[in-house]
């Protein structure tokens, strides 16, 4: 995005390929972000990877051999994307595929991906990436939550938003990655008030008022372990549902798989 200043070298350089770098454009140009890019603490280039495809129509997808829906995107331009931009710097790079199937990012992996000097995120659309993507250049595969995005762009942009909060000179406060939620496993930041003191009813607790940061921090800290014990209850909750939910359809499927005949199992052709 910026060109470097002569001398100057990027704590950290994101290479994104993607077939809309449009979609970026927006993104780069706000907030603490635009702020990093200024400043050279951070570099974001975008590469398309229509730029690698060959043929008249430059096509980069194809129809997936066995049938079914959808286009799924060809090895040949990725690996020739992935080659080229990766002598572009004297850091390789550590390739990543946004994918639903990949590792949870949480605040650890974060932190873990902000120790590299050089992320290379390949952003997927359609039915996905050709699997002998996954098996040649053999890329860390990271998903940003159980559900499925139009396509890897928008993780990406999760994926930088989240990891450059660790940049040094980033952020204006450097305390702000220890007091945030997730700075610890499980722990949930505190809750915030600011102006006005009241609100159509609502007071700022009077312990943030007294001026005693004693008991602001003890205040805090309680606060802060109360939040994350409701939310771990919750998500305890959550988990125990789906395990009901699995064992009352596998025991649905158990009675409604029986043969017409009772309990003898009917002959035929075995399923290929």
């Amino acid at each position: 995005m910026n060109p470097p200043l002569a001398g100057v070298a990027a704590a950290m350089r994101f290479d994104i390929l993607t077939l809309f770098p449009e979609i970026f454009q927006g993104y780069l140009s706000q907030s603490l972000l635009k702020l990093a890019l200024q400043k050279q603490l951070v570099a974001i280039h975008l590469w398309n990877l229509r730029d690698w495809a060959t043929g008249k129509h430059k096509s980069v997808d194809d129809r997936p051999f066995g049938g079914g829906p959808g286009m799924v995107i060809m090895p040949g331009p990725v690996f020739d994307a992935v080659e080229a931009i990766r002598p572009q710097a004297d850091d390789p790079g550590q390739l990543i595929l946004l994918t639903p199937a990949g590792q949870r990012l949480d605040q650890a992996l974060v932190k873990e991906l902000s120790q590299q000097k050089r992320l290379i995120l390949l952003c997927g659309r359609y039915e996905g990436f050709d699997e002998r993507i996954r098996l040649g250049l053999r890329p860390r595969e990271i998903s940003v939550g159980d559900f499925v995005c139009n396509g890897g762009e928008v993780p990406a942009m999760v994926l930088i938003d989240t990891v450059v909060r660790y940049v040094p000179g980033v952020l204006g406060d450097p305390d702000s990655v220890t007091e945030e939620s997730h700075s610890e496993a499980g722990r949930l930041e505190y809750p915030q008030y600011t102006r006005p003191r009241v609100f159509r009813g609502m007071e700022v607790p009077d312990i943030l008022l007294s001026g005693n940061h004693q008991a602001v921090a003890r205040w805090r800290r309680e606060m802060s372990e109360t939040r994350s014990r409701e939310r771990a209850w919750l998500h305890e909750q959550t988990e125990e549902n789906e395990v009901k939910d699995v064992k009352e359809g596998k025991s649905h499927e158990e009675q409604t798989d029986q043969p017409c005949g009772g309990d003898v199992p009917q002959t035929g052709d075995p399923e290929v």
